[in-house]
C-alpha cells in the first residue's frame, strides 16, 4: 500500500517551525500519511474530534508526555478550534510539533477567534496521479521551465494511466482496482459527505436539496457552470445555489476554473467551468478525461503554491466569439503553458493556435488519450496522456 505520499518530505520539513495543516477530500488518505509520518519520524499522539474520548483529551490539554508530534484531525468542527490551536502551539511549541488534518478546506474555513497568520503552513493532499504512482519518490520542476518528459515508451506507465481513469485516484477504489469496491465507495462517500461532514460544520435546513445538487453536478463537469441554470432545477434563490456550491467546493467535492482575462484577447469574465475531485464518478468518457487532466494539473499548481511558494494558477481560455481551450496554467498570470484535451484527434485545434500566437504562451500541448503518441509541429507538442501526466507531480 503506497502510505509514503508526495507531500511527506515538505510536511515534515515545515514541522520543525510552524503548524502543519493538510486538508483534503474524506477517504483521499491524510489520517494516513499523518500517522505514517508519525510512524516514520515521531513518538506521536493522534486525536480524532469525533471520538468521544479523544475529544475529551482534547479539552482537557492533557497531551502525553513522549509525544513530540499531536495529530489533531477534524478539530475544525469545534467552533473555537483556531483560539485553541494558537494557544497550544504558542504554549507548546518547543515540546511538539503540531499537525491539523480535516475534510473542510482549513486554510479558508473561518469559525472565529484570533488569527493564525505566521503559526502555520497549509497543504492540500490530492488523489493519487500518474506521477505519483510511477515516480514515487518525485520529481524535480522548474516554475516556468519547459516540463520534462521520458522518452521511453513504458507500458507501466501506461497502466497506472487506465487504472487512474477506471477507478479514480483515492487510495482505497485505486488499490483493490474492484468494480464493486469503486461503486460502494461512490455511495458511501456521497452520503457521508452529506450528513456527516457539511451536517456537522453547517447550519442548513435542507441537506436532501444539498444531495440532489451533487448528484446533478456530475452531468456539468467540463462546461460553463451557471447558477441560474441551477437555480432553475431545484427551484431554489441565486444566493442559496451560490451558498451550496461554495459549500460543496470548500469539502472537496468539486472546484472550479475560472477564464484567463487579459487585455489582448476579449475574455470571457463569469461563469466557471466545474470539475470533480473524483473523476471515477463520471461515465462520458469525454467530461472523464477533460476532468482526469484538470485534476492532475491542479494538483500540480497546488503543489507549486503549497510547497515553493509559486503563485501557480490554473484557468481555461475562452473569449466572446466563443473561442476555447481547456486548460492555461500561469505563474505570476503570466502565461506558463496551455493544454488542450482530445479524446483521439492529433490535428492541432485551431483555438489552441490562434490564444498561443495572441498570448506568446510559452508551451502548448495538445494532450490526447491514446498511448504512444508524441510529436512536434511547428511549435505544438501532441503527447500522450499517460507520458504528459507523468511530467507533473
Amino acid at each position: 500500500m503506497l502510505r509514503d505520499r508526495y507531500l511527506h518530505q515538505p510536511i515534515l520539513s515545515d514541522l520543525k517551525t510552524h503548524m502543519v495543516f493538510m486538508g483534503g477530500p474524506r477517504q483521499v488518505g491524510k489520517t494516513t500519511l499523518a500517522k505514517y509520518i508519525g510512524k516514520q519520524h515521531f513518538p506521536h499522539t493522534y486525536l480524532n474530534w469525533d471520538s468521544r474520548e479523544d475529544k475529551k483529551t482534547i479539552l482537557a490539554r492533557t497531551f502525553p508526555g513522549p509525544s513530540k508530534l499531536i495529530i489533531f484531525d477534524e478539530i475544525h468542527k469545534y467552533r473555537p478550534w483556531k483560539n485553541y490551536l494558537k494557544g497550544e502551539f504558542d504554549k507548546y511549541k518547543d515540546r511538539f510539533s503540531i499537525m491539523v488534518t480535516g475534510s473542510a478546506r482549513l486554510d479558508l474555513y473561518r469559525k472565529g477567534g484570533d488569527s493564525l497568520m505566521g503559526r502555520y503552513h497549509y497543504y492540500r493532499l490530492h488523489p493519487f496521479s500518474v506521477a505519483e504512482v510511477f515516480t514515487p519518490q518525485g520529481l524535480s520542476v522548474e516554475a516556468g521551465k519547459e516540463l520534462v518528459f521520458s522518452n521511453s515508451l513504458d507500458k507501466k506507465r501506461q497502466k497506472i494511466f487506465k487504472d487512474l481513469f477506471k477507478f479514480g485516484g483515492f487510495p482505497e477504489p485505486f488499490l483493490s482496482k474492484d468494480a464493486k469496491t469503486l461503486r460502494r465507495f461512490h455511495n458511501e462517500r456521497l452520503d457521508r459527505l452529506v450528513k456527516e461532514d457539511i451536517r456537522d460544520v453547517e447550519t442548513l435546513r435542507d441537506l436532501s436539496a444539498i444531495q440532489i445538487l451533487v448528484e446533478m453536478l456530475p452531468e456539468k463537469v467540463g462546461s460553463l457552470l451557471s447558477i441560474n441554470s441551477l437555480r432553475e432545477d431545484l427551484q431554489v434563490t441565486h444566493k442559496t445555489i451560490s451558498l451550496w456550491m461554495d459549500i460543496l467546493e470548500r469539502f472537496y467535492y468539486h472546484f472550479r476554473i475560472r477564464p484567463f482575462s487579459a487585455r489582448r484577447i476579449q475574455s470571457l469574465r463569469k461563469e466557471p467551468k466545474m470539475y470533480l475531485w473524483d473523476w471515477s464518478q463520471l461515465e462520458d468518457e469525454g467530461a472523464k478525461f477533460e476532468n482526469i487532466i484538470a485534476s492532475h494539473l491542479l494538483k500540480f499548481v497546488h503543489f507549486l503554491y503549497d510547497t515553493e511558494g509559486y503563485k501557480a494558477e490554473l484557468y481555461f481560455l475562452r473569449d466572446t466569439a466563443g473561442r476555447e481551450v481547456d486548460f492555461l496554467v500561469t505563474i505570476n498570470k503570466k502565461p506558463w503553458f496551455a493544454v488542450e484535451a482530445k479524446l483521439s484527434s492529433s490535428k492541432i485545434s485551431p483555438h489552441l493556435k490562434y490564444f498561443h500566437e495572441r498570448l506568446t504562451i510559452p508551451y502548448v500541448y495538445q494532450v490526447v488519450k491514446a498511448p504512444d503518441i508524441d510529436f512536434f509541429k511547428d511549435s505544438f507538442r501532441v503527447i500522450s496522456a499517460d507520458k504528459f501526466l507523468s511530467a507533473l507531480v
